[in-house]
């Protein structure tokens, strides 16, 4: 467990443009993880610092921009996030083959997601 932030992602109405921007601009290559929902996003060279992530079609036209932490225990942090005044916004769920994914808000609003590794997940 790091606690850092290990994953964001990108939401948008046509991914497909979305990725061609990034591409062109950045150099960003694409993986499809989730056929037409999900790809996922390398950002640059493994050796170097930062994190690579996803781009995915909008589930709501108001989804931000979300960054994950990895955690432990997901279970014990979502405890922790909603004693210290925190919002589950989207509950624990399997990542199949990856790990669990959950998503709060912050006191002031801002959604990020919690991620525990968990191979075995489905």
């Amino acid at each position: 467990m790091s606690n850092k932030v290990v994953h964001f992602e990108i939401p948008c109405n046509e991914p497909e443009k979305t990725m061609t921007f990034f591409k062109e601009v950045f150099n960003w290559s694409f993986q499809e993880f989730i056929p037409g929902e999900y790809w996922a996003a390398t950002t640059g060279d493994e050796k170097l610092p930062g994190i690579n992530g996803g781009i995915m079609k909008k589930k709501d036209p108001n989804q931000p921009i979300a960054n994950s932490i990895d955690v432990a225990d997901i279970d014990a942090t979502i405890k922790k996030i909603e004693k210290s005044g925190g919002t589950v916004v989207v509950p624990k769920m399997p990542v199949p083959s990856l790990g669990w994914l959950a998503y709060f808000k912050d006191p002031d609003g801002n959604i990020h997601g919690v991620f525990q590794n968990d191979p075995t997940a489905k």
